[in-house]
């Protein structure tokens, strides 16, 4: 891959992937996605928001649309047909990273609809209807992070089915994933099958966003405590999780991997890469959106893992939110009630786009 950009190259000799949060039906016909795959991405995240940002801002499914609007199809399988097909389009374009790799790197990821966030069988159901529509081995289904999304998530790994688990906003969150990815993994080895791969999508910038206004009011004196939590959360969470690989050799062999999502920089007086230059780290992933990957490449620094350093820092400002009595658990329920919501807010402009 000679035409790798050299922050990327990085990044990869450090052990982390870098994905990119965004997908569009010009990417994938006028070469864009792959002069990205080129330069050194490695696989490819979207959500509701990101296809009704694609569907509704562009010309390239108008004849598709026009074609399903006149089938039998519900407004439903309709979505889910237009979107598996920019899915699988992906999916092929990044196959090559993913046979380079022996299938450690190269997946897109398809969330299943946000109406299924408490409901496990349908959940699953929904996930092996997009497995027949995408029959790749590098996609992953996307999975909410709520009892009934980790539920369908183990049952799927413990099959040997891909998932990525998504909205997950607190280390307790985390933690529950990854329990339930530990168990699931031991089942599917008890019966010879190798683990759905999996990785667990911690979301970063929304947990500032609703932290900072507190820290402001019951730490006025301590400004320079804002803007730090997400990045605290996520190195005492990457601790943990380093922990894990040194001592379950299933879980090394098989790592449910560590993704940092949402990694957008919401408060302009903030670094545009706060929650990507510090989380570096061997066996995880960042995935990007576009703003945030060019400024990557434009002047961003890769010297070392930092994910490993200012650990001890990261649990101080933990203990420091605990003790002025802000509950991260609590946060995190309502920012995951939250994107739930904005999700499924998304799904419903897209359906009635695709009703027309």
């Amino acid at each position: 891959m000679s035409n790798r950009h050299p922050i990327l190259a990085h990044i990869d000799a450090l052990g982390q992937q870098i994905w990119l949060d965004q997908l569009t039906r010009e990417w994938l016909l006028d070469g864009t996605l792959r002069a990205w795959q080129a330069k050194g991405v490695t696989g490819v995240t979207t959500n509701p928001a990101i296809f009704e940002k694609a569907i509704s801002q562009s010309d390239a499914y108008r004849d598709e649309l026009a074609a399903l609007r006149q089938s039998d199809l519900e407004p439903e399988a309709a979505l889910e047909l237009l979107v598996a097909a920019d899915v699988l389009s992906a999916c092929q374009q990044f196959r090559a990273t993913w046979d380079e790799s022996n299938g450690r790197a190269g997946y897109v990821s398809i969330e299943v609809s946000p109406a299924l966030a408490h409901d496990r069988d349908g959940t699953i159901a929904a996930a092996k209807r997009l497995l027949a529509r995408i029959p790749e081995p590098n996609v992953l289904i996307k999975i909410p992070a709520t009892a009934a999304g980790i539920d369908a998530m183990a049952t799927l790994v413990a099959e040997g089915i891909g998932v990525n688990v998504t909205l997950i906003f607190s280390p307790g969150q985390w933690q529950a994933v990854v329990d339930a990815y530990r168990r699931a993994a031991a089942a599917a080895q008890a019966l010879g099958i190798t683990p759905g791969y999996s990785v667990a999508s911690v979301f970063l910038s929304r947990m500032d966003s609703a932290v900072d206004p507190l820290l402001a009011e019951r730490a006025p004196e301590h400004p320079e405590w804002q803007g730090m939590t997400a990045v605290a959360m996520a190195k005492a969470i990457g601790a943990t999780y380093r922990s894990l690989l040194a001592t379950d050799p299933l879980f090394a062999a098989h790592p449910q991997r560590v993704l940092w999502a949402s990694t957008s920089t919401k408060n302009p007086a903030y670094s545009d890469l706060l929650y990507v230059e510090p989380l570096i780290g061997p066996e995880t992933i960042n995935t990007l959106p576009l703003a945030t990957l060019e400024a990557l490449l434009d002047h961003g620094k890769a010297d070392e893992a930092t994910l490993a350093l200012h650990v001890d820092e990261a649990h101080q400002h933990l203990q420091r939110l605990q003790t002025l009595g802000i509950d991260l658990e609590a946060i995190g329920a309502d920012l995951q009630r939250a994107g739930l919501n904005a999700f499924a807010q998304a799904q419903a402009r897209l359906l009635a786009i695709v009703a027309g």
